[in-house]
């Protein structure tokens, strides 16, 4: 089992790129895969969670090939390290009968989305996960998509994985108002409604990441939003087409957070997706005082990318809730450590979908901060934590619950400790940063400059060129 020993930092002065965006890693295999035609995905997240998307695909007759910069075909292994360009053959909606159960691994974007995918597919099909996965309901993915046809078997009345999805080829449209805020439940409604003769309405309760429409619309699939009503028509078979993936801004947050903290520290990060259903995490922070510039590109692929140019001075406590809540879903633990080292009280609530991530992250963030030395209080949809006024917290001992995001989020609190702070149960972070480890030792690992205490890594401090996000 791995673990991280982090010790007190110094102040960032440096640029990086990220890794490929997950989210959109995950829809651009499925995309490609369901085309009518031959699709080359280039910044592909060749982590845990991806990879389990493609092999559950291939399992299914795609044809898919991962290339390195020689053009030869490379497998990937099992840490997910390797190149980022990607060959997919698309089969034009209609997938094969796979040989035995498909493993979704740990990722449940996996599971959610492939099933609404198999639910107009004239074959049953097992969909299976590791332990963490197999506690995680779909229930609310089952359910609206029992209303158009399909038949699902789980476990319990949440059903749990393993999930056995009998598919059905002719399914029926349906107009379905989401109970909860859910681009997974969203998507795998819209993916089922290609399989329909009619149109499929899905009305959400808030606005949630838009990647499936906004790919849907890349690959020549027509979708029409009205309000908070996104609609897609079924028949349609996508175009296949080229894409880029852009930097993955949930993973660009725990250096975004690290540098907003520290007084003298700048950080520049490129080719960061910048879509606006997932920047949140930038409108908190800097309501927390946080300065963040930005210099953002459209795609061809529709998909907006740019760079971040964050300086550190220190935070304030701020309250996150309401709508704002589905837009920074996967930030919130490290913004919860942010909130303990900022100055005065943050407050989260409307939160409870974290109770039924990978692990129950409310109660994983409270226990692991009081291990840190914050005053915190768990509340059931979120938690009040009482900041450190931009004083050191007290090194803790803490493990991540098997969670990716709870690792890293509390790696970045390590930094800001006085003494060594041990991180255990690791490897989950290769779900979604498999170069995490190698970032997290860059930014100890250099000298302080002679001029000062800014350690400079790539290069020495700059100017914003551009005004705020707003």
């Amino acid at each position: 089992m791995s673990e991280y020993r982090v010790k007190k930092a110094h102040p960032i002065a440096t640029e990086i790129t990220v890794p490929g965006d997950k989210s959109i890693s995950h829809r651009s295999i499925m995309f490609a895969a369901l085309s009518n035609g031959t699709c080359e995905i280039t910044g592909f997240l060749p982590s845990g969670d991806c990879l389990s998307t493609a092999t559950a695909f291939r399992s299914m007759g795609v044809k898919i090939d991962f290339l390195n910069n020689d053009d030869s075909v490379w497998e990937p292994d099992e840490t997910g390290h390797g190149p980022h360009r990607v060959i997919v053959q698309g089969r034009g909606l209609q997938l094969q009968a796979p040989a035995g159960p498909v493993d979704c691994g740990n990722s449940g974007t996996t599971m959610r989305l492939l099933s609404g995918i198999l639910a107009g597919q004239d074959f049953s099909t097992v969909l299976t996960g590791d332990e963490s996965l197999s506690k995680r309901p779909m229930k609310r993915v089952t359910g609206p998509l029992s209303l158009m046809g399909a038949t699902f078997e789980g476990t319990g009345p949440k059903e749990t994985p393993p999930l056995t999805v009998h598919g059905h080829s002719g399914l029926k449209p349906i107009t379905y108002t989401l109970p909860m805020a859910s681009a997974q439940v969203k998507s795998a409604i819209l993916l089922a409604g290609l399989y329909t003769e009619g149109k499929t309405t899905v009305i959400e309760p808030e606005i949630t990441r838009n990647h499936t429409e906004t790919m849907l619309r890349h690959f020549r699939v027509k979708t029409v939003r009205e309000g908070m009503a996104i609609s897609i028509y079924g028949g349609q078979v996508p175009e296949s087409r080229d894409f880029h993936v852009p930097g993955d801004i949930s993973s660009a947050a725990f250096w975004l957070v690290a540098a907003a903290i520290q007084p003298g520290s700048e950080l520049i990060i490129k080719g960061v997706g910048l879509n606006e259903t997932r920047t949140g995490i930038l409108k908190v922070l800097i309501r927390m005082g946080a300065q963040i510039a930005e210099d953002l590109t459209t795609g061809a692929d529709g998909e907006p990318y740019g760079t971040l140019t964050i300086r550190g001075g220190g935070l304030k406590g701020t309250i996150i809730e309401g709508a704002e809540i589905p837009n920074v879903i996967d930030e919130l633990p490290i913004l919860a450590v942010a909130a303990a080292l900022a100055h005065g009280k943050t407050i989260i609530r409307d939160a409870k979908e974290l109770r039924v991530k990978e692990t129950d992250r409310i109660s994983a963030v409270v226990e692991n901060l009081k291990h840190f030395g914050v005053e915190v209080r768990e509340l059931f949809d979120g938690m009040e934590i009482e900041g450190s006024k931009g004083e050191s917290l007290t090194a803790g001992k803490v493990t991540s619950f098997g969670d990716h995001r709870i690792a890293m989020a509390f790696a970045i609190a390590g930094l800001f400790a006085e003494g060594e702070s041990i991180i255990t149960d690791t490897d989950c972070v290769n779900t979604s940063y498999p170069g995490f480890a190698a970032h997290l030792r860059l930014f100890q690992s250099r000298q302080v400059s002679g001029s000062g205490h800014t350690p400079v890594i790539d290069r020495p401090p700059g100017s914003l060129s551009k005004s705020p996000h707003a």
